[in-house]
């Protein structure tokens, strides 16, 4: 029953709730069709044996459940309870506790159900993106303070633990939830701002003559929130595969696995076996994979404005990686294993995944995925397009 899922949003206790399910398992299937009444006789003293109740206890969790507009009472002229069915099982005449109030409610109780389980579910959202804002002030704010950047980190420092003292202790409602998630992203964007500066290399003497053209173009791969909201994600029609450095015969066999850039590339001779252990597929350009994980492309974008390449990719997955919780560790056996850019690659579904929910450990996951790529069982590929044609249904 609906009810019993959002009893406390109608007032009612743990006690009710179990008075009105016995209640509901002395009716028959047939007394909850169009045009009866499923009416309940059984005496106190079952009640009280099903329930283990005392009899004021009884009568409290029954007024309870009336005072809610779920039963009501059907009283004989004697006072007591009783009933009679006839030979198909329906009800002839009954007197006792009336639950005709709730299936006149049901409807109305199915759709609160649907209404708190919609809320329930955009405060988890809510408590994701609250999280990862946090983890990505605290990775800066750390960074700054350890590489002894100049600004204002004291008294960013103090803004953050402020908020970190209002995050509740307790269910809260989704608007004071979005609230917060405002304050952090808004402290973000500041810390953020900060250490752009910070870290922003001196222009050389002779840049400072660049005609205003130029300065507001360079303003904007600079600064990506200073113009308007489209992506700043490079888009192209030639492929920048996953794994650069394969000849167009080795990028089909595989991505994974693969030597890291500028190592000499071992050409099999044509007589020589091949090995199934790498997982095949084609190979990916950033474009695509940017598409497919659009969390991480908005990251990206705030971070570094213009992705050109899979070398920028790469620095911007490390610089997202600690936001996330994957281990230096992690990342390190994954570039291992997979390959440097087929590791960027899944960093990127891991994040993307980890921003939307489905993922709750991304640095046990990524270390899975390198386990299933030495299985030969990882399609990273199929992955990215996977997350594409979802998108597109």
């Amino acid at each position: 029953m609906a009810v019993k899922r959002i009893g406390t949003h109608v007032g009612l206790k743990a006690g009710d709730l179990m008075l009105l399910d016995t209640l509901g398992a002395f009716t028959q299937t047939q007394d909850w069709e169009q045009g009866r009444r499923p009416i309940v006789w059984a005496s106190n003293a079952y009640l009280m044996e099903q329930t283990g109740f005392s009899l004021s206890a009884l009568k409290r969790h029954a007024r309870r459940l009336a005072e809610a507009g779920v039963i009501a009472f059907k009283d004989s002229p004697n006072g007591k309870r009783w009933g009679k069915r006839d030979e198909d099982g329906i009800i002839i005449e009954a007197y006792g506790f009336d639950l005709s109030p709730l299936a006149a409610r049901a409807e109305e109780f199915e759709q609160l159900q649907a209404e708190l389980q919609a809320e329930r579910e955009l405060c988890q959202f809510l408590k994701r993106q609250i999280t990862v804002s946090r983890r990505m002030i605290r990775a800066r704010l750390e960074a700054a303070l350890s590489g002894a950047l100049r600004g204002p980190w004291a008294q960013l420092q103090e803004v953050f633990e402020e908020l970190l003292g209002k995050l509740p202790r307790r269910i809260v409602a989704s608007q004071t939830l979005d609230r917060l998630l405002g304050w952090f992203n808004d402290l973000q964007e500041r810390v953020e701002a900060a250490f752009l500066k910070a870290t922003r290399p001196a222009e050389p003497a002779e840049k400072q003559s660049l005609t205003q053209g130029e300065t507001t173009e360079k303003t904007r791969k600079m600064n990506p929130t200073e113009v308007n909201s489209e992506p700043d994600i490079q888009i192209t029609n030639h492929p920048d595969p996953v794994i650069s450095n394969r000849s167009e015969n080795e990028q089909a066999a595989g991505v994974l696995g693969d030597p890291e850039p500028g190592a000499p590339i071992e050409r099999p001779a044509e007589d020589e076996p091949q090995t199934e252990a790498k997982p095949r597929g084609v190979a990916l350009d950033v474009s695509t994979i940017m598409q497919a994980c659009p969390e991480f492309a908005t990251w990206a974008r705030d971070l570094d404005g213009y992705l050109k390449d899979w070398g920028d990719v790469y620095r911007v997955a490390g610089r997202l990686r600690p936001m996330i919780g994957v281990s230096e560790q992690a990342w390190a056996a994954a570039q291992e294993g997979l390959g440097k850019q087929a590791a960027t690659a899944a960093m990127v579904l891991v994040f993307d995944k980890h921003a939307k929910g489905e993922v709750a450990s991304p640095g046990g996951y990524l270390r899975g995925m390198v386990e299933k790529a030495v299985a030969g069982e990882l399609h990273l590929e199929r992955s990215i397009y996977g997350r594409l044609s979802g998108q597109a249904a």
